[in-house]
């Protein structure tokens, strides 16, 4: 019960790492906010874990507002988990259509703007707060033909290290997981096609063998979130078998 009486909000919840990440926080004790631009998901992931659904998209600002007043009902918000994220399909740079960017930068970060500054005000006024941002290895070790995702996970790993610097006097902790890719909606973007031939290929860049895991991204998360990294923020941590080395 690491997150016993704990009050979690967790963006892109209703499938793949968030779901994972709703699961373990329910199972340690947190009541969670179950955030998702798809109403029905976030609606089965709140009945599994007795949690609170929530439609929103992240990154429209009247959404994000919308949405911290609805949690506030359960009560002061502890720990913000910002995991709603998309990708672009693997092409040249020139064949990204602007959509496309333009989508990647409002979910990928904008969205972490918008729900950095409206749950910020009200953690500062309590003197704590938990914010975990979930990048990606490829932010770190970017893989050729995602150019524009890579880059917006790069940032995600820059505004998580200049907000813990910011926030640490208000006693706020800002840290990120960078995953490797895993069994998730994102997956087939992320390798442009789902084959074992593909699969094979992907997976012998990654030294342990096998892809993140929604479970893996909860413990990892639950860790960071958790009082037992109080001295914690401003990292990076890599959930990716080795994929970094």
């Amino acid at each position: 019960m690491r997150l016993k009486d704990k009050i979690a909000i967790i963006t892109g919840a209703g499938s793949g790492f968030g779901a994972g990440i709703a699961r373990k926080f329910a199972a340690e004790g947190a009541h969670v906010i179950v955030s998702d631009i798809n109403g029905e998901a976030a609606a089965e992931v709140a009945k599994e874990i007795n949690g609170t659904p929530v439609t929103c998209n992240v990154a429209d600002r009247a959404d994000v507002e919308k949405l911290r007043d609805i949690a506030a009902a359960a009560g002061p918000v502890d720990i913000i988990v910002n995991n709603a994220g998309v990708t672009h399909l693997p092409s040249a740079t020139e064949d990204v259509t602007e959509s496309d960017f333009d989508k990647i930068v409002a979910v990928n970060m904008k969205a972490i703007y918008l729900m950095t500054q409206t749950f910020v005000p009200a953690f500062k006024e309590r003197g704590s707060g938990n914010i975990l941002n979930i990048a990606s290895t490829a932010g770190v070790s970017p893989r050729p033909g995602l150019s524009w995702y890579n880059a917006s996970k790069g940032w995600v790993i820059t505004a998580t290290r200049s907000l813990a610097v910011e926030l640490a006097p208000a006693g706020i902790r800002v840290n990120a997981l960078n995953p490797v890719a895993g069994e998730t909606p994102l997956l087939k973007s992320f390798m442009g096609q789902d084959t074992p031939e593909v699969r094979a290929k992907f997976l012998s860049t990654i030294p342990l063998g096998r892809f993140s895991t929604a479970e893996d991204m909860g413990n990892a998360a639950c860790f960071l979130c958790s009082d037992e990294a109080s001295m914690i923020t401003g990292v990076a941590m890599e959930v990716d078998g080795g994929r970094c080395i």
